[in-house]
């Protein structure tokens, strides 16, 4: 058997069991797409207070926190149990991840939400320069 497929079987696996349904697990089949875990015991220790206070911080009213993350870098986002999970391609994954991280440090949801859009404004640039450069 192909080692990457053992691999992504894995993650698949992992992503269930961090709280993804199944159908958005299964994105990782996608080659591109990664699975990226944040464990909140890494900063937090064993203080379930403090982690769940951070969690609430990373899911915000309603969830409107974790909806912006992930309707602005187009990742999923599970928040479950001591972990953020994250699924998206390399670079995405990496905006949400700096995000989440931003909101463990303690900034504002402003400023994160403003890093947020920032950096969708520069994914967009960089889609549409794609499509407009001359074929060489």
């Amino acid at each position: 058997a192909d080692p990457s497929v053992l691999f992504t079987v894995k993650n698949i696996v992992l992503a269930i069991g961090r709280g993804f349904s199944p159908s958005r697990a299964f994105k990782l089949l996608d080659g591109d797409m990664i699975l990226k875990t944040i464990d909140l015991r890494d900063y937090f220790g064993k203080s379930n207070s403090e982690v769940q206070r951070i969690k609430g911080r990373i899911i915000g009213r309603d969830g409107k926190t974790r909806g912006l993350i992930e309707n602005l870098t187009k990742t999923d986002v599970s928040v479950y149990g001591h972990t953020v999970c994250i699924i998206g391609d390399a670079e995405k994954s990496a905006i949400a991840s700096e995000a989440v991280e931003m909101l463990i440090r303690g900034a504002q949801h402003g400023t994160v939400y403003k890093y947020l859009h920032r950096k969708r404004r520069e994914l967009k640039k960089g889609e549409l320069e794609i499509w407009e450069r001359p074929p060489v």
